[in-house]
């Protein structure tokens, strides 16, 4: 199935922007974060479809994945 991950800010670096990928049936938020070498330590706010979604959710055909780092700031 294929799915559209965009990752923001350092999450970018090294890696990219926005791309389209292919993966199995019944993948899931987590198995994308494991295959992208992110630290689940630094996930902020992960959507798939504009909605906020936990690490189990698992992804279906045409979604979009969106994967932000925490933020600090004051």
């Amino acid at each position: 199935m294929n799915i559209t991950v965009k990752l923001f800010a350092t999450f970018r670096t090294g890696r990219f922007d926005i791309e389209t990928r292919t993966y199995p049936e019944g993948t899931t938020v987590g198995d994308v974060v494991r295959e992208l070498n992110l630290s689940e330590k630094e996930l902020g706010i992960m959507l798939v479809n504009s909605r906020h979604v936990k690490l189990d959710h698992r992804l279906g055909e045409g979604d979009t994945l969106s994967l932000f780092p925490l933020l600090g700031g004051g």
